[in-house]
């Protein structure tokens, strides 16, 4: 293991360490007011992996707790190691949304709607991050790094973790998307 990688890890179980020091109370008051959300996993492969370094930091100065499941270099992966790794996070509670980066999102979000209980969405704009979590209650966002800044990213991750479901006439739409899952007739 590099140098690199090593300090990484350290630096996110320091982090981490940090954050569960923390009551609920106080780390809530840190964190977003327009949704409940406090634990964030994100994860990328190689092609993600900038872009994940840079959300991360930006997401911890938000308040978030944020759980990095890799990859921890720019040296090749495959990125369904790390989409499911991510869903795994969210479906067992350890998580309420997960991010995940690769160069277009595209197979992210197909590995993660693998898993059961994931509502992924492939985002790429402003419209599609709000319409993703009101509408569809999505609870990991997918994002490609070759077709956003870095800054892109980190807004459009800040909106998607700010943006509540809508509910309503909704709801109907959510349990027979669900139910297809349970029944696996498709």
């Amino acid at each position: 293991m590099s140098e690199k990688v090593y300090s990484r890890i350290i630096h996110n179980v320091v982090s981490s360490l940090h954050t569960l020091g923390m009551s609920e109370k106080e780390t809530t008051e840190l964190v977003n007011q327009k949704d409940h959300v406090i634990r964030v996993v994100i994860g990328a492969d190689h092609g993600g992996f900038e872009a994940k370094e840079a959300l991360k930091e930006y997401l911890t100065e938000l308040g978030y707790r944020v759980y990095d499941v890799g990859t921890f270099s720019k040296e090749r992966v495959d990125y369904p190691d790390f989409a499911v790794k991510v869903a795994q996070k969210v479906v067992s509670g350890e998580c309420e949304r997960g991010i995940m980066i690769d160069a277009m999102g595209i197979g992210s979000c197909m590995v993660c709607n693998k898993v059961r209980g994931i509502r992924a969405a492939l985002c790429y704009d402003r419209r599609s991050v709000i319409n993703s979590r009101e509408h569809n209650n999505a609870n990991v966002l997918t994002l490609g790094a070759l077709a956003h800044t870095v800054d892109e990213i980190c807004e459009l991750a800040k909106l998607w973790l700010e943006t509540r479901f809508a509910g309503g006439r909704h709801w109907a739409r959510i349990n027979k998307m669900m139910a297809v899952e349970r029944r696996n007739i498709l």
